[in-house]
C-alpha cells in the first residue's frame, strides 16, 4: 500500500540496523504516521500486546521477528534454547485469539532446530522472519484476486453501479503485511476498474473501522461511508449493501469465524436479509485442532479502559476522553464467534470454499488425517 505516494509495508528490518525492526504505531492512526523502532522482544511484547501493531497477519509477522529478536538476545545469553523458549512463551502470552501468534512462535522454533551452531539458528530465524512476512502478502494478494471476483460479478448483475460492501474493523493492510485479507478484494476490484463503495463500521470500542479502515480506503482513493456500529442492520433491510467481507484472527478448520467483536451480529443480520457474508483469511489463520469455535476458541478480553474511554485528534494532539460515569463498570470482550452456518464463503490464498471442514479441506487437502 502507499502513503501520501510512497509504499509502505507495516513491519520490516530497519535499512541501517538489521537488528531493529520498524513498524507504524497503529494507536496514532489516522491523525499521526509514526515509525516505531522495536530493538528488544519487550518492545515487541508491548507492541502487541498494547497495539501498536494489530490485526491476524501482522501479528504472525511480529510473532517472526520477535523470534528474530529473540535469537539475537539468546545469542547473548548463557544458555540459548533456554533464554529462546522463555522468551518464545512471553510473545505467544501476549493476545490469546490470533492464532497466527502461536503459529509464527512454533514455525521459527523449528526452523532453528534444524541447526547446530547458535550463529546458524540467529541467520535462521532472520530468513524465517522475513518469509513469514513475505508469504502473508503474497497470500492476501492472492486473495485479492479471488475475491474479487464475487465484486465483479455482483457488479455485473448492478450493470455497472457501484457495489456496497460493508466491512467490520480493520482486516485491511495494517492488519496485514500487505494488502489485507477483507479489503484485498475491494482495492483490487477497484483497480480494475470496478465501482465499490464501502460501508466501514466504527467498531467499538477501539475504532478502528473509523481510524484504520477509513484512513486506507482513503489513501487508496475507495469511495467509502463510516457508519456506527449498530446501522449495519438498517442499511441491509434498506438493499443498501450488497455484500458483507470481514476478516478473522482465527477460523476453525470447520468454518467457525473468531473476528472482531460485533461480527456475529452482522453475520445474524446478512442471513436475515439474504446477503452474502464472507470471510478473507490466509491459511496460517486456520486452527487445525479446534472444530466447535464457539466453545473452543479462547476470546480475550482487554482492560475496561478501552470501553470508558475515546481517543482522538483536539487541538493539534490526541487526547482522551471520558465517555461514562467515572466509577462505572465495563466488560471488554475483543471478539466473538459467528458459526459456520451463517458464512457464505471463506476467500483464501488458494481459492473460495465454503466454511465446512469439508470445504476448508478441499483447499487443503494435506491437512486430512
Amino acid at each position: 500500500m502507499k502513503v501520501d505516494g510512497k509504499h509502505h509495508r507495516t513491519i520490516w528490518l530497519k535499512e541501517s540496523d538489521k537488528e531493529t525492526v520498524q513498524i507504524i504505531d497503529q494507536r496514532n492512526l489516522p491523525h499521526e504516521f509514526i515509525i516505531e523502532d522495536l530493538k528488544t522482544v519487550e518492545d515487541m511484547i508491548v507492541a502487541i500486546k498494547d497495539m501498536h501493531v494489530r490485526g491476524a497477519g501482522l501479528i504472525g509477522a511480529a510473532a517472526g521477528y520477535g523470534m528474530y529478536i529473540a535469537a539475537l538476545e539468546a545469542y547473548k545469553s548463557d544458555s540459548f534454547d533456554k533464554t529462546l523458549q522463555m522468551l518464545a512463551d512471553k510473545l505467544i502470552a501476549t493476545r490469546p485469539t490470533a492464532t497466527n501468534l502461536s503459529w509464527a512462535v512454533k514455525r521459527q522454533i523449528k526452523e532453528m532446530n534444524k541447526y547446530g551452531s547458535t550463529k546458524e539458528k540467529v541467520e535462521a530465524a532472520l530468513k524465517t522472519a522475513k518469509e513469514i512476512a513475505d508469504e502473508d502478502a503474497e497470500f492476501c494478494k492472492s486473495i485479492g484476486e479471488h475475491g474479487s471476483k464475487i465484486i465483479e460479478d455482483i457488479s455485473k448483475q448492478k450493470n455497472g453501479k457501484p457495489v456496497n460492501i460493508l466491512t467490520h474493523c480493520n482486516a485491511g493492510w495494517l492488519a496485514f503485511v500487505d494488502y489485507g485479507t477483507a479489503t484485498a478484494p475491494i482495492y483490487e476490484a477497484f483497480n480494475k476498474g470496478i465501482k465499490v463503495h464501502v460501508w466501514v463500521d466504527e467498531t467499538r470500542p477501539r475504532n478502528q473501522g473509523a481510524r484504520l479502515t477509513a484512513w486506507e480506503l482513503e489513501q487508496h482513493k475507495v469511495p467509502f461511508t463510516v457508519i456506527a456500529d449498530n446501522v449495519g442492520g438498517h442499511l441491509m433491510q434498506h438493499s443498501m449493501v450488497d455484500m458483507c467481507i470481514v476478516g478473522t484472527d482465527r477460523t476453525t478448520y470447520t468454518g467457525d469465524v473468531a473476528n472482531k467483536v460485533g461480527t456475529y451480529l452482522k453475520a445474524l443480520a446478512a442471513k436475515d436479509n439474504n446477503i452474502p457474508f464472507y470471510v478473507a483469511l490466509p491459511s496460517s489463520t486456520f486452527d487445525w485442532n479446534m472444530r466447535n469455535g464457539v466453545k473452543e476458541i479462547p476470546i480475550e478480553q482487554r482492560g475496561n479502559e478501552e470501553v470508558k474511554f475515546a481517543r482522538g485528534w483536539l487541538e493539534g494532539e490526541i487526547k482522551e476522553v471520558l465517555l461514562t460515569p467515572k466509577n462505572a463498570n465495563a466488560a471488554n470482550f475483543a471478539f466473538d464467534v459467528t458459526p459456520r452456518r451463517l458464512v457464505t464463503g471463506l476467500i483464501t490464498e488458494r481459492g473460495i470454499c465454503d466454511a465446512s471442514e469439508e470445504g476448508v479441506l478441499s483447499l487443503f487437502p494435506e491437512k486430512k488425517i
